[in-house]
């Protein structure tokens, strides 16, 4: 298949965690034979980010992470969709799209375009800000893939489209995958990105005072954290990092002994079943994670034996102390956590997954 990919960014993951996914599936695409061209705007806010941050580095660390990946500029005054759809046989479209270029994709799709043409939704916007995701005009699309079933049912219910498939992210295991490390140099390590005042306060609960208390050498590494979020760390002896290329990602797990999940309350209080991409990642570099509470309704792992979960900060520094304390169980943990991620969970079973979805579209 020629398929046609209109993303924010496949170059940059500043902020921007899709981009791990979208890695992830044009390479196994790329791997089972497909042609997959993945068109970014020119001069994206991920992309301007991670440039500010780490200039021409970040590029080449990409080039060496992904080689032969590459994303297309383009500016939306000037796409020629005549051009860039030619013989496209599937175009996918993400949410974090501008709304004219959604609209020109419909109605290029409805003037005759014989290829299909699906939205992709990796967001918790439809919930938090229903008024933009309600502004999409998806008339000319054929159906939606959505990564959690409630934004399934979203969709479905407010009638924002008739077709939507659940299209769950999953880890990229050509590039996640366990790494050895000489030796450790911290105990708890977290990797997330401030958020919008999203989870500040589950950020202080469930990593900031449980390693404060149990004084653990911890590190943070994202961005957008402001003056105060970082004078909070600093107090409790935290480390921070900054921004860490996706790709590194592996190589700081191997250096410490386990991990934390923090999941932004939207997905928590509205978007139950959806952990966002970091799970699957992390439980794919076999570290030991330990989880704020979410709803895993759509069974993607088993808790207790892929991962733990904490219900309140108190049970965050008990389920650290036991991991640090008993080796057998971290390495039971970090074992079936992998098994769990390959069996189920990888950018190739969801890329057959998205091959069935073609086939049921009538793409051979």
């Amino acid at each position: 298949m020629r398929i046609v990919m209109f993303y924010h960014s496949i170059l940059s993951d500043w902020n921007h965690g899709n981009a791990h996914f979208l890695r992830g599936i044009v390479t196994e695409l790329g791997q089972l034979g497909h042609q997959v061209t993945v068109y970014e705007p020119d001069n994206g806010w991920s992309y301007s980010n991670m440039l500010r941050d780490s200039g021409d580095a970040a590029l080449r660390g990409f080039e060496r992470a992904y080689p032969g990946l590459t994303g297309t500029r383009y500016r939306l005054e000037s796409l020629d969709l005549d051009r860039a759809l030619s013989g496209a046989d599937l175009v996918i479209v993400h949410e974090w799209s501008d709304h004219e270029l959604v609209r020109r994709l419909g109605e290029h799709r409805k003037s005759g375009g014989s290829y299909r043409l699906l939205f992709h939704d990796t967001h918790h916007r439809s919930v938090t800000d229903e008024q933009a995701m309600a502004a999409y005009d998806l008339s000319g699309f054929d159906g939606v893939l959505a990564y959690g079933a409630p934004i399934r049912e979203i969709y479905l219910a407010r009638g924002w489209a008739k077709r939507v498939w659940l299209w769950h992210e999953a880890a990229d295991v050509r590039v996640f995958q366990p790494l050895q490390s000489p030796d450790k140099v911290g105990d708890v390590v977290w990797i997330g990105n401030w958020g919008d005042d999203e989870r500040t306060e589950e950020i202080r609960e469930f990593f900031v005072e449980p390693v404060r208390r149990l004084h653990l050498k911890g590190v943070v590494y994202g961005v957008r954290y402001p003056k105060e979020a970082l004078q909070l760390l600093a107090e409790a002896g935290i480390g921070y990092g900054g921004w860490l290329p996706n790709f590194e990602v592996p190589r700081v797990f191997s250096r410490f002994r386990l991990t934390v999940h923090i999941p932004r309350r939207p997905y928590v209080e509205a978007l139950p079943g959806i952990p966002t991409i970091r799970p699957f990642e992390a439980l794919a570099c076999g570290i030991p994670l330990v989880s704020a509470p979410w709803v895993d309704s759509d069974r993607l792992f088993t808790g207790g034996v892929d991962l733990l979960y904490a219900r309140d900060g108190r049970e965050m520094e008990r389920q650290m102390q036991s991991l640090l304390h008993d080796p057998a169980l971290a390495q039971s943990l970090a074992e079936h956590g992998r098994e769990t991620i390959l069996n189920r969970h990888t950018c190739r079973h969801r890329v057959e997954e998205l091959l069935g979805i073609c086939r049921q579209l009538g793409i051979g």
